[in-house]
């Protein structure tokens, strides 16, 4: 065996005029005839216990316009092959469970078998610092049962928050209300040494914890959560976690790849700044997944009000300033000043308003055409006629003012265009009907949308937008009308009692001879592809999904069905559909994977029910695999989203729903025949965090290598991932080849 000892250094030299050319090559038009790198090596890994079966093998870069990686697995006699590799210096070493890190060899691609040399970890400990963030988060405690409901933090109170009505209402909190920012378990959250060193003043972890929960750029928010959930009995319970793993608390041992699972080829490239916080991204349109192929894929950067691109046939990557239509210092931030100093930036003001962008844009989606479509904040206030009554929409239901409006980016112009919307947006989805119908949630309690046919021929946002709201037919007319009833949001202003809702808000009896509007927000949203319906859920506890549909005479015609969670699952955060109609959603805060098939429904007839107890025979919970929460039967991961490839894209069949293991590394494929799940993990750099993903088809003839997944390490503190204050955002694509050694 050659091998390969060179000096790991930069092979490319930009100077100020080099990049603006790079600039103007990237937004301009792609190579047509650029094909994939052929380099690759291959080899094989054996420790002193023999060949490593299931172990990653990891070549990185930093010669191409931008870090590039790959990452392989190895097979039952420990043999890899790293394949479609440009040419470059590598450094390659091996990472896996029950291992440390091997020493970096630097090569180039080669012919020549390569003989790696895995390291056994030495101690138990030694092996658990590559463990996944929810295999640390399982060695949490919640509060007992018996603590709930909460008396609150007063005189003769419990510690818990009063609004914590359950245990399940605790984790709900700890899962949505932080985990969705970020991974809990990951080597900054459960180690507070960084907060002693940064304050020596602290001299306990409860003291740590309450300090650090109140610093940098979420820092307002995490307090809130705290003083919500109880600062008192949290602290004790976050202080309780991080003080044992100081002692030498272990996680159980996550068990290595297998089967299809060591098939996987991960690539990830650098993209965006070391504070970049980037949402979603999209590299095609959903419905037709050739559209693009081989093109540039596309993230929103919430913090910076940019779009992030990058064109994984150059491995280069920049982005693009989001525009505003009101001048940006009159277009408010939603993210406050910090409350207290970052430990990591200090008072600079990462995501501020100036110096940075306000356009805050979410998840990106690409039309048929492959224009980049947007939620991104336009202006502050909403212009007269979205409360105009000579308008239907805002005489039948006036949206309350909206956070984000709509966006788009058409490649080919180069140019943003800018849509008014009324309502607030946050997801979004295209529509399979004629007109490319787009649709948002984030505008209250409804849903709505923009008609982009009648946007491109006529360019007038009060002709293409329209809404409705959530209003069930309880009076089981057939028909909505107005007046209706007024259900408190999210749950809080009304009771179910005896199967049926008692009360309207404020605790005024619902009127049996109205239909009643649920005021509480949707958090995401599909269209189906089988009737006019559209879906979304509620994370009002324990969450719910809800059907609308549409109608020829919107909004009057709009009507809507509400299902609720089943036990034991809560927390209903993505939604997607199959072919068939089935809905599929992620429960973050139960970690299951939930399906609602409509077409189960026996007793749909009649008066609807606001308090979601028709159909259960529609649902069916797929409990995720891994570990759970100490003393409870909860799982430890975090489901940001959940996606189904509907067009075998990944080749595990269509209609495969993949629910995001945000607190694990990972995808997680269901078969849904099966019941069987199969993980895609991303061991390199640790704390992946994808809150959506995307898939793609370049070639249908070239097999896997024209086909693979898209997601981003999405997390708000991307200085959380493995190498810290520093490293930058990635994206990362996922290829499933017939067999581990496939070039």
């Amino acid at each position: 065996m050659s091998k390969f000892i060179v000096h790991h250094r930069r092979g490319l030299a930009v100077g100020a005029g080099f990049l603006a050319l790079a600039l103007v090559a990237l937004v301009g038009a792609l190579p047509t005839e650029a094909q994939a790198p052929e380099g690759y090596i291959g080899g094989a890994v054996k420790s002193a216990n023999g060949a490593e079966a299931g172990v990653w093998v990891i070549a990185e870069t930093e010669d191409l316009s931008t870090k590039f990686v790959k990452i392989v697995v190895t097979d039952d006699e420990g043999r890899f092959m790293l394949p479609e590799l440009p040419t470059a210096n590598y450094s390659v070493w091996v990472r896996g469970y029950g291992l440390v890190d091997s020493e970096k060899i630097v090569m180039k691609p080669t012919t020549e078998p390569v003989a790696l040399t895995a390291v056994l970890a030495k101690t138990p400990a030694e092996a658990a610092q590559y463990y996944p963030g929810s295999y640390w988060l399982s060695l949490m405690e919640p509060p007992a049962k018996s603590m709930f409901p909460g008396t609150g933090t007063e005189s003769g109170g419990n510690g818990v928050g009063k609004t914590m009505l359950t245990q399940k209402h605790w984790l709900d909190s700890l899962k949505s209300d932080c985990n969705f920012c970020h991974q809990l378990g990951n080597l900054q959250t459960r180690d507070l040494q960084h907060v002693f060193d940064a304050k020596p003043d602290l001299k306990t972890h409860a003291e740590a914890w309450e300090w650090r929960l109140g610093t940098g750029v979420r820092g307002t928010s995490m307090y809130g959560v705290l003083n919500i959930q109880g600062q008192p009995q949290s602290l004790k319970t976050f202080s309780a976690w991080s003080e044992a793993i100081a002692k030498g608390a272990l996680p159980p041992v996550p068990e290595r790849p297998k089967g299809i699972e060591r098939n996987l080829v991960l690539t990830l490239w650098d993209v965006g700044s070391d504070h970049t916080f980037m949402h979603d991204l999209a590299s095609t349109d959903k419905r037709t997944p050739t559209v693009n192929p081989g093109g540039r894929v596309y993230a929103a950067s919430s913090g910076h009000g940019q779009l992030v691109i990058m064109d994984p046939r150059e491995n280069y990557t920049t982005q693009l300033d989001i525009p505003t239509r009101e001048p940006r210092d009159e277009v408010p931030s939603r993210f406050p000043a910090p409350m207290r100093p970052s430990m990591y930036f200090g008072n600079e003001h990462i995501w501020s308003n100036p110096p940075n962008n306000p356009a805050d844009p979410h998840n990106p989606m690409l039309d048929s055409k492959g224009r980049v479509w947007l939620t991104s904040k336009i202006r502050d206030k909403n212009p007269a006629w979205c409360s105009d009554p000579n308008n239907k929409f805002a005489a039948w239901y006036t949206p309350r003012q909206g956070g984000r409006q709509a966006s788009f980016y058409d490649p080919k112009t180069q140019q943003f265009t800018l849509i008014e919307t009324c309502f607030g947006t946050h997801h979004l989805q295209f529509d399979t009907d004629a007109n490319e119908t787009v649709y948002f949630n984030g505008g209250g309690a409804g849903l709505a949308w923009i008609d982009t046919k009648v946007y491109d021929e006529t360019k007038d946002e009060q002709k293409a937008v329209g809404w409705c709201p959530t209003v069930v037919d309880t009076n089981g007319d057939g028909t909505i009308t107005k007046p209706w009833n007024v259900l408190g949001r999210e749950g809080a202003l009304y009771r179910v009692e005896n199967g049926g809702v008692d009360a309207g808000a404020g605790g005024a009896a619902l009127d049996p001879n109205l239909d009643t509007q649920l005021n509480f927000s949707m958090y995401s949203v599909i269209p189906s592809p089988v009737d006019d319906s559209v879906w979304g859920v509620s994370q009002a506890f324990p969450g719910y999904v809800i059907r609308m549909k549409r109608g020829n005479e919107a909004p009057s015609s709009c009507v809507t069905q509400v299902f609720k969670v089943p036990e034991p699952g809560f927390d209903p955060r993505g939604v997607d559909i199959d072919t068939n109609g089935v809905v599929w959603t992620a429960l973050a805060g139960s970690s299951h994977m939930a399906s609602f098939d409509v077409r189960k429904c026996k007793d749909l007839a009649g008066p609807g029910k606001p308090d979601g107890s028709q159909c259960a025979e529609g649902w069916e919970l797929h409990e995720v695999t891994g570990p759970k929460m100490k003393g409870t039967d909860i799982g430890a991961d975090f489901h940001y989203y959940n996606w189904v490839d509907q067009q075998n894209i990944a080749g595990f069949g269509p209609n495969t729903p993949i629910a995001t293991g945000s607190n694990s590394d990972s995808l997680l494929a269901l078969n849904p025949q099966t019941k069987e799940w199969t993980t895609l993990r991303v061991p390199y750099p640790m704390g992946f965090f994808t809150r959506g993903m995307d898939g793609r088809i370049d070639d249908p003839d070239a097999g896997w290598k024209g086909r693979g997944l898209w997601a981003n390490y999405g997390t708000n503190y991307i200085w959380h991932t493995e190498g810290g204050k520093g490293t930058k955002g990635k994206f990362v694509k996922f290829q499933i080849r017939p067999d581990p050694l496939a070039r």
